[in-house]
This record gives structure tokens, sequence and C-alpha cells, in this order.
């Protein structure tokens, strides 16, 4: 017994030395760090090089930003886009890759430097380059984000994994759906995307690929 409360101080001193600009999020009071901050803390790497994305999210986030903007009515949604902070409660601040807020929801006047208090209508997360707590399921991360963003009034939370090439969609009161990402999903208000029709129409061709 002696010996596992020691480890689990020593581990806690750890994570205390951890500063604060390698964690991306804290969901239940446990850190959430940038992929590859250890590297970081080791001296190894930079921090803009594991915190910037690659060029596959990147692409993707400006596309589906830009279906946003041009398909959704700028007079009733906000449309955030790059780690848009949210706080949900005590010990939970998280970060999302876009986000869109209803106006009704989020008006003029609550416009500040501090994270959003109140829910988005939709979420949209590409991929998981993070370090979970102390090395605690990537899954687990996942789930857990997700089911909080939803309990906290979130109407859809939908991931984008590149690596498997799936899509989950997760809506308040339903059963979340994991599918493959040659699929037709709709984002919001009739807004669809379908990632590998606009990766052929771009002339992206990723690993694996093979030309029609």
């Amino acid at each position: 017994m002696a010996a596992t409360t020691a480890g689990f101080t020593e581990k806690k001193k750890q994570t205390k030395k951890v500063p604060a600009y390698l964690i991306k999020e804290v969901i239940d009071g446990i850190p959430v760090y940038y992929k590859g901050y250890r590297d970081v803390l080791a001296n190894k790497k930079n921090p803009e090089e594991i915190m910037a994305d690659g060029l596959l999210q990147f692409i993707l986030k400006s596309w589906i930003a830009r279906l946003f903007f041009t398909g959704l009515d700028s007079s009733k949604y906000w449309i955030g886009v790059g780690e848009v902070g949210s706080h949900l409660s005590h010990k939970n601040n998280m970060a999302h890759d876009l986000a869109v807020f209803e106006k009704s929801i989020l008006p003029a006047k609550k416009i500040s430097n501090k994270y959003a208090d109140v829910p988005a209508k939709l979420i949209v997360e590409i991929d998981t380059e993070i370090e979970y707590g102390d090395d605690l399921p990537v899954e687990t991360y996942v789930h857990l984000k997700t089911q909080k963003t939803l309990d906290f009034g979130t109407e859809k939370v939908i991931w984008i994994f590149t690596a498997s090439r799936k899509v989950m969609v997760a809506e308040r009161g339903q059963d979340w759906i994991i599918r493959d990402w040659d699929k037709t999903v709709e984002l919001l208000d009739g807004v669809t995307f379908n990632v590998p029709a606009y990766l052929q129409e771009q002339g992206i061709t990723l690993d694996g690929d093979t030309a029609g």
C-alpha cells in the first residue's frame, strides 16, 4: 500500500511540473495535454511543433468553416474556428475545433475575452492529438468530452477521425453513430459534408488511396 501511495504522490508531483501552455483542456480536473508534451519538457521539441494542425486537419477545418460561412444564416449564428474555448463548469474547460453558437443564446452583449459559458448548438472535432491525464485511453477522452458537451446543452457533436476514416455523430437523446467517412453527413440546417468527395474534388490523395 505504501508503494502505491508513493507512486501516486510522485505522479502528482510530475503533473504539477507541466506548464499551463501544454495543457489543451481540463475535464473533471484531469489535464488533457497536447500530444508530445513530454518531448517539449525534455527539450526535444518546441511547443509549436506539437500544437499546430497537420496539413490534412488544416484543410478539413478550413473547408468545414467555409461550409458554415456560406451555408448558415449569419444573422442567426456565430461561427467559431480553432480551439474555441468553452467553460462548462468548475474543473471543466474545453477547446473545440469548430463551434456554431446561436446568437439568441450568445448575444453580442455577452461577447468578451473569456471562454463561452453557454452551449454551442453544434461542435465539430477533427482528430485527437492529445494525451489524456496519466495515459488514460484516448477513447475515454473522446467519449467523456462528447458526453459532457451534450450534457452541457449542445445538440450535436461530430468527430472526424482521419486515421481510421470514420465519422462519429452524437446527438442528445439518441444513440451515437459511427460510420465510414464516405457517407454524407448533415452538419446543421441542411448543410452537409462528405470528406472523400471533397478530397477528390481538390485532387488530394491520402496514403492508401488508389486513383479512380
